[in-house]
């Protein structure tokens, strides 16, 4: 049974990279109303222009009392406003603030509203370098960033509101999100569409340090189809699962794949390690595939070939020149 059909949805957030795709799959749903909250620091308009006429766009910060309000008798929250690592680095207590506080601020307004449901998208930076060599739900986290300690800290309270106030919520890990709208800009630059902007303009791939560092790439429509499912589940109530691919790939089989599609003949350069990078990153999803049938349908050569077309499909050389080689200083 869906979470969103017929409901008051408020997706904080709602227009930036993952969660403008979920808001364009949740419409589909027959939600009644879908309040998308976004200060646009990151997100924009343009992101939800396919949709924009089909939902309300309230232009402010997650954290504020505004936003407080707007969720306050809201059916389902879907909270993916965040700050993002490399902007940690510089600004910690800004980023701990919004990953953190904006989070509580708006649990306290669902706990004295109504009784809806508060689903937290949080990220795989929390488990930072663990004791462990598989990445579950049971593994103790280690971040190694402010912003993976926020998203954490994140987590602890949405799940305390559950044990403490008998609300429901949720929270949903995911993996690396990639695919059309991803950020390339700024301090938001993810290493895919820099990647590929860099092969269609001929330009160096820049690795930070030697390139075995690895991730769980998941194609961002997989993850915009998941949540709404995965809110939707009993079992899941007041408790956290992973959702990616349960692959790993590397930095450097990432540059040749982006070459190998482009037909590039951009190399590779190393440069400098990033701070607080990690090693490897891969999730296990055995627990979403127990309790939902979990399973992805895009391959990560059909991701990226996906996304090459939609980068292609703009004026490459002019969104290189946003890209901030070393976005964490």
């Amino acid at each position: 049974m869906s979470v969103i059909a017929g409901a008051d949805v408020v997706v904080t957030g709602g227009a930036g990279f993952i969660g403008s795709h979920f808001v364009e799959h949740a419409l589909t749903l027959s939600p009644r109303r879908l309040t998308v909250i976004d200060d646009l620091s990151t997100g924009s308009r343009e992101n939800l222009a396919a949709v924009l006429a089909d939902v309300e766009l309230v232009v402010i910060d997650a954290g504020s009392d505004e936003a407080a309000r707007l969720v306050a008798h809201a059916d389902v929250v879907f909270h993916l406003a965040v700050r993002n690592v490399r902007a940690s680095i510089n600004r910690p207590i800004e980023n701990f603030e919004v990953n953190a506080g904006a989070t509580l601020r708006l649990l306290e307004a669902m706990r004295r509203g109504a009784e809806g449901r508060f689903v937290y998208i949080s990220s795989s930076e929390i488990y930072g370098i663990p004791d462990s060599a598989v990445f579950s739900e049971s593994t103790v986290p280690a971040p190694t960033t402010v912003y993976g300690a926020g998203k954490l800290a994140g987590e602890l309270v949405t799940l305390a509101y559950h044990r403490t106030y008998g609300m429901d919520t949720r929270v949903i890990r995911p993996f690396n999100n990639y695919g059309p709208r991803s950020h390339f800009e700024g301090d938001s630059g993810e290493v895919i569409p820099k990647f590929i902007l860099r092969a269609l303009t001929g330009r160096p791939l820049l690795v930070h340090g030697d390139g075995t560092q690895t991730r769980d790439f998941m194609f961002v429509e997989d993850t915009a189809r998941w949540l709404p499912r995965l809110a939707a589940v009993a079992e899941l109530e007041g408790d956290v699962v992973n959702i990616g691919t349960g692959q790993e790939i590397s930095v450097l089989e990432l540059a040749d794949l982006v070459t190998s599609l482009t037909g590039s003949t951009s190399r590779v350069e190393h440069v400098d390690s990033r701070p607080g990078d990690l090693p490897r990153l891969c999730a296990d999803v055995a627990k979403a595939r127990r309790i939902a049938g979990f399973a992805t349908e895009v391959t990560f050569a059909g991701g990226i070939q996906r996304t090459i077309d939609y980068f292609a499909a703009g004026d490459a050389e002019a969104m290189l020149a946003r890209e901030v080689a070393h976005n964490w200083e």
